[in-house]
């Protein structure tokens, strides 16, 4: 296990595996359905075993984590209906909070006042991969765009930088 994943187990879907996604498949060990894919494989960090959850297209699993062992406690319980929908529930929700922890992360916004008006400032990151950088908006309260500036990818948008922007007629800050 790779430091600091906690129990989480990591492994890559076969192609062969992926290449038949839209089909429906019920197997004790492998389950398809809805645009999801439910693997469960030996777990090589110990006698256990692991289920992986791949959203169909996706090579690297949302989900993965333990899978409990069967009766004769050397091979894997079979997956079922429920639990493949329990893991598909699971599955999604973790896929929905890294995409509000990304958002969060590449979008800042804040409300200022300058010269008696309410302006919301906002800070969206674009992560390009070889050329990132951020815009600076300025809207008002009709929604009208005041004002907007490319700047670097890590500048800090605080109250005192906005307003200090709007104050210095929007010019691109420094």
């Amino acid at each position: 296990m790779r430091p600091g994943t906690a129990g989480v187990y990591h492994a890559r879907m076969d192609s062969d595996e992926r290449d038949d996604a839209g089909e429906r498949v019920q197997e004790p060990r492998l389950w398809r359905d809805n645009g999801w894919t439910a693997k469960v494989i030996k777990n090589e960090d110990d006698d256990g075993w692991a289920v992986q959850m791949f959203k169909d297209g996706q090579a690297e699993p949302a989900l993965v984590g333990p899978w409990t062992m069967g009766r004769d406690k050397k091979n894997p319980k079979p997956l079922d209906t429920s639990a493949f929908n329990t893991l598909v529930k699971t599955a999604s929700e973790v896929i929905r909070r890294h995409e509000q922890q990304l958002h969060a992360r590449l979008h800042k916004q804040l409300d200022i006042e300058h010269e008696g008006e309410r302006l919301t400032v906002t800070l969206d990151i674009v992560p390009d991969e070889y050329e990132p950088y951020a815009v600076l908006a300025a809207v008002d309260a009709f929604g009208e765009k005041r004002a907007e500036a490319r700047v670097r990818p890590d500048f800090r948008l605080g109250a005192a930088q906005a307003l200090a922007w709007a104050e210095g007629g929007f010019r691109r800050p420094g």
